[in-house]
């Protein structure tokens, strides 16, 4: 990733480990809002079939969990790698909780919320499993909305469409 602002903003780990963008994803990466407690949270099984199906080609999906919408992600960190793992297999880095809105918002989300979903909007995140594109140069290609199933077929595109054959 070269885009050295958003590819270099230090995140955490949910294990606490500090890290960035460039460090958990060489290739392409699908960033997403998550929550333990959302009608939304199904939304797994299609996050970690991405990350099966695309991780070799180069995509990395990373988990954002927040607590920001209804508290639906009230757990601790260890509980919340016990419910992806053993609930939905999930393999993929998970991040710390993070603020995506408001005055705590975290860096990397003070960047994303600035690329528009398909209708044009920028803009605070609607709800949790909100998810955006990052191609493997850094850029933010794609913004879709939570409700947007991570195996739908725009998504697959445009998966595809930056990683190499």
């Amino acid at each position: 990733m070269a885009d050295s602002t958003l590819s270099d903003i230090e995140l955490n780990t949910l294990d606490g480990t500090s890290t960035t963008l460039r460090e958990l994803a060489d290739g392409a990466a699908l960033v997403v809002n998550v929550a333990s407690k959302c009608g939304l949270t199904p939304q797994y099984s299609a996050l970690e079939k991405l990350a099966q199906d695309y991780g070799d080609r180069g995509l990395t999906v990373i988990g954002v969990p927040c607590n920001q919408f209804m508290g639906q992600e009230p757990g601790t960190a260890e509980e919340i790698q016990t419910f992806c793992s053993t609930t939905y297999g999930v393999t993929f880095p998970l991040l710390a909780k993070t603020d995506v809105n408001g005055p705590e918002r975290h860096p990397l989300y003070a960047q994303l919320v600035e690329t528009p979903d398909d209708g044009g909007e920028a803009g605070d995140i609607q709800w949790n499993f909100e998810k955006f594109l990052i191609a493997p140069d850094g850029t933010v290609v794609k913004r879709f909305r939570p409700r947007t199933e991570p195996d739908a077929p725009e998504v697959v595109q445009a998966i595809e469409a930056v990683l190499p054959n």
